[in-house]
């Protein structure tokens, strides 16, 4: 049996097992601290004195979409089904200070599983802390926000521009995490990709910088402001910047049909170097009401003597957000967290529109642009389910890059299932 199959084999037994327990819970007597056993939301073991414990988790994301337009090669309807993520996920603390990470991703892009997050942190220098191992440098309120939660099934195009900065790429990172007086938020990051050597054989690094600023920081009591800042050394990048427009079916589908990313500059090869990137957040709740707005500027600077230009994109989103049902969504300082449903019979209902806007130019070279509209609608059954369905319009400047007679505007809807422990 290979290692891929055991684990899967371990991640569904652990699934059953959160499923069945979700009923039992209570404390353990033993001959030393006593062990408090929680299922409220996945598995929980902990010591009442809170010096060791842990927690078993997960999540699971079945995923459909159907799409036509710009998203396929000939404009006729395409359609793909496919897990997002299937993540499995343990974490804990031992002697109070020191806590680790182990989340497991068995539903990659490439067809296999890879680490999601391998990390340990030493939290006993409050307020700041200091997380060591694999795991996505910190940039943006979106991305902050656990996949588990966002309010759209996938997160805003403006990403794409620079998907380098929340991009672990199997490397190795070193964070430092500071909050304080419950609402100023900082984090200082340095990464180093797997395979990222430059021509003279040095790593190349990349830093992150983030600042939150949260004077008000409670579930439907929300204002929140941030700032973000990334830096990476790329000799010899091909300076490529590319988006799937919010659909994720369309690299899951293998077929001549499906347009891969339908916004895409193109790249060349060995012409660029040194990318940076800058972002601004703000966000404001009341009640079950919410509003958020990201923008982010992206430069890539031209070697010198490639004959090409610095290349510059930026993007901006702006999404509202109303549970219909009255409840708030979660909030944890730096970024947004669950919507409980407050009726275990009916749920809680939430309507959502974003609107994203991106664009690409290179000096002398001309520019190309995108906006994308999703409505989504998405029903917490409860605090383990949740549904999701999205519609997404989206239009291009310029789609010739992707051959002739390809369409400058598609459409596409997107479904989700999802279960979290």
């Amino acid at each position: 049996m290979t290692l891929r199959k055991q684990l899967a084999g371990f991640a569904i037994s652990a699934l059953a097992a959160a499923v069945s327990m979700q009923a039992v819970a209570g404390t353990v007597t033993t001959d030393g601290s006593d062990l408090v056993l929680g299922t409220k939301s996945g598995l929980t073991l902990d010591a009442s004195d809170k010096s060791f414990g842990f927690k078993l988790g997960g999540r699971l994301q079945a995923d459909y979409d159907s799409f036509d337009g710009l998203y396929t090669r000939n404009g006729n309807a395409a359609n793909e089904a496919y897990f997002r993520r299937a993540i499995l996920e343990l974490s804990g603390y031992a002697f109070t200070d020191w806590q680790y990470t182990l989340n497991y991703n068995f539903a990659n892009e490439a067809g296999g599983g890879d680490w999601d997050e391998a990390s340990i942190a030493y939290t006993g220098w409050k307020p700041v802390s200091i997380k060591v191992g694999r795991f996505d440098p910190d940039f943006g309120l979106e991305k902050a926000t656990s996949s588990k939660w966002i309010t759209t099934i996938e997160r805003s195009s403006i990403y794409d521009l620079a998907s380098w900065v929340n991009d672990r790429d199997n490397g190795m990172g070193i964070q430092l995490q500071a909050k304080l007086a419950d609402s100023f938020y900082g984090s200082a990051g340095l990464n180093q990709p797997e395979d990222s050597n430059d021509e003279d054989g040095q790593d190349d690094v990349q830093m992150n910088l983030r600042a939150v600023f949260a004077p008000m920081h409670e579930a439907g009591n929300v204002l929140h402001f941030g700032i973000n800042y990334a830096d990476r050394g790329t000799d010899n990048s091909d300076g490529r910047l590319r988006s799937r427009l919010n659909v994720r079916g369309v690299t899951e589908d293998t077929s001549a049909n499906a347009n891969g990313r339908p916004f895409d500059t193109g790249g060349v090869a060995d012409a660029y170097e040194n990318d940076t990137a800058w972002g601004l957040e703000a966000a404001f709740a009341a009640g079950p009401f919410s509003i958020q707005s990201e923008y982010m500027r992206v430069n890539i600077d031209a070697q010198s003597g490639s004959g090409r230009g610095d290349r510059e994109a930026t993007g901006y989103n702006a999404q509202l957000a109303w549970t219909i049902t009255g409840e708030a969504r979660g909030y944890k300082l730096g970024k947004f967290d669950a919507v409980k449903p407050s009726n275990s019979r009916m749920g809680a209902w939430e309507v959502v529109y974003r609107y994203d806007d991106i664009e690409a130019e290179e000096s002398g070279f001309g520019s190309t642009d995108a906006q994308t509209h999703t409505l989504g609608v998405n029903w917490y059954a409860n605090n383990n389910v949740k549904v999701m369905l999205d519609y997404i319009m989206a239009e291009t400047s310029d789609p010739s890059y992707n051959g002739a007679g390809v369409d400058d505007s598609g459409d596409a809807i997107s479904a989700r299932l999802q279960y979290a422990f």
